[in-house]
């Protein structure tokens, strides 16, 4: 024989066990030290594996913590009689100020006006909730069953041209339309009938304010829910049709249930801004159909903290509006849990 074979030992012989062939590195998941007890990394290990994104968001955080978080400091004047005008430092003056305690806040809720704009603020909540909210869901599913993706893309862009107008320009289109001087009134007066303006009537006036939002900002909601029907597999319809479900059954038994989460999503942010109605929007329209009807937390806020210069208690009112709506995202995220949705957060 060419190759002379040295016979192997008893112990050469043997296979290796995977824990020889394969020797466990530290840090990992195996009950190593540096993964713990549980089986978890580390934090000093997870830090370093992630360390390139938490420097690539290190500046959002910034950003955030900067523009969002340091100024819920100054909620502090809502419980001071505060004075702007002490110092040209607002630091200065707030440390300055005399402390009120809970007298702002029992001026809130003492004051009637302040009722009015609570009462205004969720009748236009219910009426852009019940309105407003499922327009948008039925406008998809509508775009969403068109053939032709020209027609569909030029049908989604004409609805979400109007998002890009500011709101004096929308105003302005309504009061072209709805005004005294409208389009509106002027076919009423050339056919026998007095003309109506819709944009000085406190009864209409909700009406009217859930109207423009809806024309505004529907085909915002358009996009979102056409983005959650896109991931749908094309299998489902097919197999839904297979099993004798016309497009009725289809849209109930498929479409919808994909759109649940989404739904339940935007939902519960839109409990949580129950108590943001459009601020600009209404500002805008309060002088033509006065206070009483005009009225919401917002304009409540600025009038008193900006005209009035009782900045205490507009930020008392401010602070208010605040909690309250905490608590009702909340609420709502809890409901989303109990229907079995992720909400906003996960259990």
């Amino acid at each position: 024989m060419s190759h002379s074979t040295v016979p192997r030992s008893r112990t050469e012989a043997k296979r290796k066990t995977p824990r020889e062939e394969t020797p466990v590195a530290s840090g990992d998941a195996t009950g190593s030290p540096a993964s713990g007890r549980s089986g978890k990394l580390s934090l000093k290990v997870r830090f370093r594996r992630d360390r390139v994104l938490l420097l690539m968001t290190l500046p959002a955080v910034v950003l955030v913590l900067l523009f969002n978080y340091v100024p819920i400091l100054g909620n502090v004047v809502a419980f001071q009689d505060y004075d702007p005008y002490i110092s040209d430092n607002g630091v200065v003056s707030i440390l300055n100020s005399p402390f009120v305690g809970m007298e702002n806040f029992q001026r809130i809720f003492e004051d009637s006006a302040f009722w009015n704009a609570v009462q205004n603020t969720l009748i236009l909540f219910f009426l852009q909730l019940v309105l407003f909210f499922p327009i948008p869901v039925l406008l998809a599913l509508l775009i969403n069953s068109v053939v032709r993706p020209r027609i569909r893309a030029v049908s989604q862009a004409i609805l979400y041209l109007p998002h890009f107008f500011s709101w004096v320009l929308v105003i302005a289109v309504f009061q072209q339309l709805f005004g005294g001087a409208g389009i509106f009134s002027q076919l009423l007066r050339q056919h026998g009938y007095d003309g109506l303006d819709f944009m000085t009537d406190p009864n209409t006036f909700p009406l009217l304010i859930t109207a423009q939002s809806v024309w505004k900002d529907a085909g915002w909601g358009i996009i979102v829910f056409l983005a959650a029907l896109a991931s749908v597999p094309p299998d489902l319809y097919e197999a839904a049709a297979m099993d004798g479900a016309n497009r009725r059954r289809r849209m109930w038994h498929v479409t919808l249930p994909a759109l649940r989460p989404v739904i339940a999503l935007l939902l519960v942010l839109r409990v949580g801004d129950a108590l943001t109605v459009g601020f600009e929007q209404i500002l805008l329209q309060r002088d033509m159909v006065g206070p009483g009807a005009a009225e919401v937390l917002d304009t409540f806020v600025w009038w008193n903290g900006v005209r009035n210069q009782d900045f205490g208690y507009a930020a008392a009112a401010g602070l208010v509006k605040g909690v309250v709506s905490l608590g009702l995202v909340l609420a709502a995220n809890k409901v989303a849990h109990l229907m079995g949705e992720q909400g906003v957060y996960k259990k």
